[in-house]
């Protein structure tokens, strides 16, 4: 048994604000009041909660967009200035990427069209992360997704039926400040076991961890790199 990919959830301070940026970037629909649907058959949902909590540093995981072709690619980026995003300097350099951010702050690329790593996937052409060679293959086997890259301690899966990939970045893998404000949902299919499936995460390097959750249907839990995803019931 492997787990689905339910949604990536998003802390945000003005959620009803990120939803209106990430719908109009992404041209998504908003339902549910946090919930943007997916665009395609090989989309997930993004799922964006209210969150206190400040931005201590760089996200440990972002977005990267695809392009179709140099006018699309600055199409993108007009988007993302007009529903609230800005461009963002971190040292990039001269590259053919174009590095912006959200109206919270959190780190996207608008990838050029001739980017053949993300050739073939769809807008969400990646969610790039920071992270070991051993949490790439922990996501693998969770969520059965075969390794599409393997190289130098950098690592990229992606479903067999195509779609967005995951990515990290290997070492040196910079220090967790607080709770992410990017994370995974994995739910197990329907008529499987909730917590069999939490066993087996166990059992590939997660650990459950306590974020003051309370008593939710949902179990909280870590990656092997300490980052936060959540097993939801099946579906």
């Amino acid at each position: 048994m492997t787990s689905n990919l339910a949604a990536l959830a998003i802390d945000a301070r003005d959620p009803e604000r990120l939803l209106h940026f990430w719908g109009g970037v992404l041209e998504r629909e908003v339902v549910d009041g946090t919930t943007l649907a997916p665009a395609g058959p090989h989309d997930f949902p993004i799922d964006i909660w209210p969150s206190e909590a400040p931005k201590p540093g760089p996200n440990q995981m972002h977005l990267d967009l695809t392009s179709s072709s140099v006018e699309d690619q600055q199409a993108v980026v007009e988007r993302v200035l007009r529903f609230g995003g800005s461009h963002l300097d971190i040292g990039q350099g001269d590259v053919d990427h174009v590095v912006m951010a959200d109206p919270e702050g959190n780190e996207l690329c608008v990838i050029e069209p001739w980017n053949s790593f993300l050739a073939g996937c769809p807008r969400i052409g990646a969610l790039s992360s920071d992270g070991t060679q051993a949490v790439g293959y922990f996501w693998s086997a969770v969520l059965g997704w075969p390794l599409v890259w393997d190289q130098d301690e950098e690592t990229a899966i992606q479903s067999s039926a195509g779609g967005t990939k995951i990515t990290w970045g290997g070492p040196p893998v910079e220090p967790k400040l607080a709770k992410n404000r990017f994370h995974l949902d994995v739910a197990p299919p329907a008529g499987a076991d909730q917590q069999a499936e939490v066993a087996r995460l166990e059992s590939l390097g997660a650990r459950r961890i306590d974020i003051g959750q309370g008593d939710v249907s949902w179990v909280v839990m870590a990656d092997p790199d300490g980052n936060e995803l959540c097993v939801l019931t099946p579906r």
